[in-house]
């Protein structure tokens, strides 16, 4: 089913305005940074709901909206995709339906060996090409075969899909991988030319799935290569799922079973397009208690591995990673260290953590920003600033703590770059408002509305446009004006 309402400006698949927004995270990297340059320290204070804007569509909201403009358009669209398997393009100012298209049956829970989304559908966050205007996608089907997942690559323009799609991604891999068992949570990655989909388990970690990478050529709609952990388990259940560093992509795995050799578990994982296996140390790291790890369930992969880059002095490439067992993880990016190589173990947060993080450079190192529980050097829900500098045996330190109710993942707002940072997140499934920190300080900027919003699911996050905030709730899209 699809309805198209496109205006007429849209309708050109011309490259992205600088201001398009293709990714989880806005970049590659998945540093969560956006700059904005009206959105002064000042300005923040005085953000607001957008009661022009109107949202109304169909299913529950995981994957963060993304925001497409083209060169020729007046307005952009917002795109954002639900669990119920429907895909809307949005009037950035008003929230009207541009276009729709309902790409097939979500899979019912009770006809899953387990999980707790109901019904599964698209979870990742897609990703846009924007030399095509094509926006990809993986969505939980139902099928007359069963559980199938479905790759799909739609037109920016109108919605409709291209020739030659979706990608049965089962038929695709073979060898005995099972849709039914692989969940997909994590945002998907357009990486030299090359589209790649991560996939872990369910929760509850039924049936014998593995941590899997899936590389798709776009032109020929068929997976040319994929990556498996060597061990069942090990699932890539991170939002952002995969990062690329412009040479090399990293991803992180959970807990594996059933196996006293280290077999790709618990790990931050460098590969190469063409994702070919490798067991050289330059290329994992993995904890030298990863067993105690996959037995406890405490995987290393709570989120993302960010690849960084602290520039101040010189400039030291790193990858930084937490994990459910409260850890960050900092290693060497261009040698990972094998078992127990690693730079840094950080004791950030007595509680796991499980939200992706944010990135702020500044004069004097890297700062990264993560939501938790409590623990560590803070208490009770909170966002949390690391400190990382460019060298010393133990660079990782806590700058500050801010309280916040609610389980939002944070982005890093500056006018420039480097001026008036700030770190905004949602207290999703706690206060549900809006939130702004000096991101040098902590210090509150901005405390929400007193509204609150409703149907935020936890680890959502912000989609952020030179004129507007967006988050993506159950059968609404909120936004907030400067």
């Amino acid at each position: 089913m699809k309805t198209r309402f496109l205006i007429a400006a849209m309708l050109l698949a011309v490259p992205a305005h600088a201001d398009s927004v293709t990714t989880y995270h806005n970049s590659n990297q998945r540093d969560g940074a956006y700059v904005i340059p009206s959105l002064t320290l000042a300005a923040a204070g005085s953000v607001a709901p957008d009661t022009r804007f109107n949202a109304t569509i169909s299913g529950h909201v995981y994957a963060q909206p993304l925001f497409w403009k083209p060169k020729s358009a007046k307005r952009g669209l917002v795109v954002v995709a639900t669990e119920s398997n429907n895909v809307y393009a949005l009037d950035e100012a008003n929230g009207k339906v541009m276009w729709q298209n309902l790409i097939g049956n979500a899979m019912p829970l009770n006809q899953l060996p387990c999980g707790n989304i109901d019904p599964m559908g698209i979870t990742g966050t897609p990703v846009i090409d924007p030399a095509t205007g094509t926006l990809y996608f993986d969505a939980m089907t139902k099928t007359s075969n069963g559980a199938r997942h479905m790759v799909h690559a739609l037109s920016l323009a109108d919605g409709s899909e291209l020739s030659g799609w979706p990608i049965d991604m089962q038929a695709a891999i073979g060898g005995g991988w099972d849709s039914s068992v692989q969940g997909e949570r994590s945002g998907l990655l357009f990486f030299k030319g090359a589209l790649y989909v991560v996939y872990g388990g369910h929760f509850g970690d039924c049936g014998s799935y593995r941590g899997t990478v899936a590389q798709i050529d776009p032109a020929t709609h068929a997976v040319t290569a994929n990556w498996q952990t060597r061990a069942t388990g090990g699932g890539i259940w991170a939002q952002g799922g995969i990062a690329g560093d412009g040479a090399s992509l990293f991803v992180t795995t959970g807990n594996t079973f059933g196996t006293s050799t280290w077999k790709d578990g618990e790990a931050i994982i460098r590969l190469k397009p063409g994702l070919v296996h490798s067991t050289d140390t330059h290329d994992f790291f993995t904890p030298t208690n990863w067993h105690d790890l996959d037995n406890s369930d405490a995987d290393l992969g709570g989120t993302e591995a960010l690849p960084i880059d602290i520039k101040v002095p010189g400039k030291s490439k790193r990858v930084i990673a937490f994990g459910k067992d409260g850890n960050a993880y900092l290693a060497d990016r261009g040698n990972l260290g094998g078992i127990g190589g690693q730079i840094q173990v950080f004791a950030a947060s007595s509680s796991g953590i499980r939200t992706a993080p944010a990135v702020y450079e500044t004069a004097s190192g890297t700062m990264v920003a993560f939501q938790s529980n409590g623990g560590g050097s803070c208490h009770g829900g909170n966002i949390t600033m690391l400190s990382v500098a460019a060298s010393g045996s133990n660079p990782m330190s806590v700058a500050w703590c801010a309280a916040l109710n609610g389980g939002g993942a944070p982005i890093v707002t500056t006018t420039d770059g480097t001026n008036n940072a700030l770190v905004w997140a949602v207290g999703a499934e706690g206060d549900n408002e809006l939130h702004a920190f000096n991101a040098l300080t902590g210090a509150v900027v901005f405390a929400g509305t007193g509204t609150g919003m409703s149907g935020l699911h936890h680890y959502q996050t912000i989609l952020a446009t030179g004129k507007r905030f967006y988050v993506g709730a159950d059968n609404t899209v909120y936004a907030f004006k400067f």
